[in-house]
């Protein structure tokens, strides 16, 4: 055992000689603090501000590497170092402290591993000679000193600039990177540049690329942002790479919203396009509003409308109209779940009826709100008892409260730190803990009761860095309440209160977000409910604006609707392959969106003269009236329909996918629909309507508009060429239903 031992010591010795001789592996430029001539460190080194901003920046304990929840390799960080203590210990207790060499610093594990001087699984990740590895031997040369209490106590991070606009340089020249500036500051009144240390990261990597080192080099317009991250801290650069210099352009405003927009526009020099069409805008109002297309007649009527005012009067019918509650019941109903696996035929039906009374009475989104978190009794005669039916663990339900009414995920704090926010896991269990003193009797009545408070014990497989917290005090993001509040008989009143208010930084952001992506085709940040401070909006002033005025307006859904649609950006008109705004980030030009599942299958049968039947619902009930995704329905699950399992917006699918397209092109129940001798189609065709009027119903049926003259025209062929002309006729509207101009709202 010995001679292997002084054997195991000669290999290090003469690897560590090679190294020192170069005759190691060549240094990678991206290593960490790979530099020629590194400072040594003759400051005291604190294993909080140093050690472990080293060891993020060399990637330790990145989730791919030691931060793993499992570790690597029987070593295990606490993800980016949000846990000091344990990662001291770990250190230097675990595995008999064999990780660091007292004696001789530079042959301590710690180091000869990520320096490759020893095989290490993650590769080399340290230069030798670099800082980084100066100050870990330094701190374990001063003794290896463990952290404080109040080591990150009142830390705050300054990125400067704030906002970056920059610019592509013209082909054959050399980019000019702009450099960040990263200061860190302390409760105890020290500050330090941080630049070197942060964590770096972007989101639109096509429009612009960030270092290691903070430099931000743009590669085409558009708009991104960086993500900065250091110990636990987050914060964001808005990246703005401009088309064109400043542009100037007639854009006729018709509210606060194309202020906003124009001001944006012009700064990044991007053109937007004209105003939709009558047909056009029509069509989109419809099914956004409705999710239900217009009839041949109502497109007629608005067409001949001369009145300036057309488009805000239909807008405010729209609104009025009883699809309105079926449409937007539906997606509230997505949004909170209602589902009969765990609400049971009595309960959907009470919860169902509960969200379509609330949307029917336009009942402001703060007050549903308050209705849902605060809500008990008798699931069967309080619909809005269904919402505590839905999660069974505390721990649930503080993910999707956070999640459906703040529009922050904070499912990865369930383990450790958040990576990309500032919520750690006394937030998340401290949002938990609210909802301790409830509990739900199944006693055929399906009631819910209070009893007595409940301890929160996150299991150590949860929550492996940390013991397991035997009691939490309600906490709201960072701001603890008050004892009162935390030991009244319902802290839910609290929690309720707090998130309604007109003031709070995320309830009225996250809803207005959701409508805005509901009308637009994607929000002004994105996905919809993930809002956080590293992923910032496209235009980060008109959020604010929306909100404002959606919490100034008490919370009136129609209010906001109406709104977004009466601006001239709702209205404009759609550009399939824009030149600018590729990624419609600014909102220049109308996305095309592909029709929900129900809204598809409803607009079939409208255009069909057909109806669905639905196992155990009335005849002529349609998809967007159904209550919840068990009623079967090969249709909607092929495109899409949620399973109401998640209370992620991503739940739904909305791109179009190989499966659908033969779906549309091959279905028997289509092609039934089509020839069916009660149809729309076969009716018409006995009325003895004329070719030229039946080719104009369709497309006002359709496609919401007339047909050009290329298409009668190919009508008029293939009617001349077809052996039948009811044959021919079906053709027509198969091919109708299959194009993407239906398929797609524009």
């Amino acid at each position: 055992m010995l001679g292997r031992r002084r054997f195991l010591l000669a290999l290090v010795v003469i690897f560590t000689a090679c190294a020192s001789e170069g005759f190691g592996a060549p240094l990678d430029p991206t290593e960490a603090g790979s530099s020629a001539a590194a400072t040594p460190r003759t400051a005291p080194i604190e294993f909080t501000r140093d050690v472990l901003p080293a060891l993020t920046k060399a990637g330790c304990n990145a989730g791919s590497c030691h931060g793993s929840f499992q570790g690597r390799g029987g070593f295990q960080l606490s993800l980016l170092g949000f846990d000091a203590a344990f990662d001291y210990d770990v250190l230097t207790k675990a595995s008999r402290g064999r990780r660091l060499n007292a004696g001789i610093p530079e042959r301590s594990l710690l180091l000869l591993k990520p320096t490759g001087v020893m095989p290490h699984g993650g590769g080399r990740r340290i230069a030798p000679d670099s800082e980084v590895a100066s100050i870990i031997k330094t701190w374990i040369s001063q003794g290896m000193p463990g952290p404080r209490p109040d080591d990150l106590r009142g830390l705050s991070l300054k990125v400067e600039p704030s906002e970056l606009t920059i610019r592509v340089k013209a082909e054959g020249a050399a980019a000019e990177p702009v450099v960040l500036k990263v200061v860190a500051s302390f409760a105890d009144g020290t500050s330090r540049d941080v630049t070197q240390w942060a964590s770096y990261d972007i989101r639109e990597k096509l429009t612009a690329e960030v270092t290691r080192l903070g430099a931000v080099t743009a590669h085409r317009p558009g708009k991104t942002a960086v993500q900065v991250k250091y110990l636990g801290q987050v914060a964001a650069v808005s990246v703005s790479v401009p088309y064109a210099a400043p542009s100037s352009f007639e854009f006729p405003v018709q509210n606060y919203i194309d202020e906003l927009a124009v001001a944006e526009w012009k700064r990044l020099g991007a053109k937007p396009a004209p105003l939709a069409d009558d047909a056009t805008f029509l069509r989109r109002v419809y099914l956004d509003l409705i999710g239900t297309l217009p009839t041949p007649a109502e497109v007629r009527k608005f067409l001949a409308d001369t009145s300036a005012t057309k488009r805000s009067q239909v807008i405010d019918e729209l609104l009025a109209r009883p699809e309105y509650v079926d449409f937007w019941s539906l997606r509230m109903a997505d949004l909170l779940r209602a589902h009969r696996r765990y609400l049971g035929d009595k309960g959907l039906a009470s919860f169902s009826g509960w969200i379509r009374q609330s949307v029917r009475e336009n009942k402001p989104l703060d007050q549903l709100t308050r209705e849902l978190l605060t809500a008990q009794g008798n699931l069967f005669t309080n619909g809005p008892v269904g919402y505590y039916f839905i999660d069974e663990k505390v721990e649930d339900l503080a993910e999707t409260t956070s999640q459906v009414f703040l529009g922050v995920r904070l499912q990865c704090t369930r383990c450790h730190h958040h990576p990309n926010e500032v919520w750690s896991q006394d937030d998340y269990y401290g949002l938990a803990a609210f909802f301790t003193r409830l509990e739900t009797k199944d006693s055929g009545a399906q009631g819910s009761k209070f009893g007595g408070p409940k301890s929160l014990r996150p299991s150590a497989k949860e929550n492996p860095n940390r013991k397991p917290l035997l009691t939490v005090a309600p906490r709201l993001f960072g701001e603890p309440v008050s004892p009162a509040d935390a030991t009244s008989a319902d802290p839910r009143q609290k929690l309720a209160e707090w998130i309604t208010k007109p003031d709070n930084p995320f309830f009225a952001r996250n809803f207005t977000n959701r409508y805005w992506q509901a009308l637009l085709g994607r929000g002004l940040v994105e996905p919809v409910d993930d809002m956080r401070a590293t992923n910032p909006a496209s235009f980060p002033a008109l959020l604010d604006a929306l909100a404002k005025d959606f919490a100034a307006h008490h919370f009136d859904a129609k209010y906001l609707l109406r709104t977004i649609c009466n601006s001239r950006v709702y209205q404009l008109a759609p550009e399939l392959n824009p030149h600018h705004d590729v990624d419609g980030l600014l909102f220049t030009h109308r996305i095309p969106k592909r029709l929900s599942a129900e809204v598809l299958l409803d607009g079939i049968n409208q255009l069909t003269g057909s109806s669905e039947v639905f196992e155990g619902q009335p005849v002529g009930t349609r998809a967007i009236a159904l209550p919840d995704p068990t009623i079967v329905s090969h249709f909607l699950s092929t495109f899409g329909r949620p399973l109401r399992n998640s209370p992620c917006d991503c739940a739904r699918g909305s791109s179009l996918d190989l499966s659908q397209a033969l779906h549309l092109a091959n279905s028997t129940a289509l092609h039934e629909k089509v020839i069916s001798s009660t149809g729309r189609l076969a009716t018409s065709l006995k009325a003895g309507q004329t070719d030229d009027q039946l080719v104009e119903e369709l497309y006002l049926g359709a496609l919401g508009r007339l047909p050009s003259d290329i298409e009668r025209q190919a009508v008029r062929e293939s009617l001349a060429e077809g052996a039948s002309r009811d044959e021919t006729w079906q053709d027509v509207l198969w091919a109708l239903i299959n194009c993407s101009e239906f398929v797609f709202n524009h």
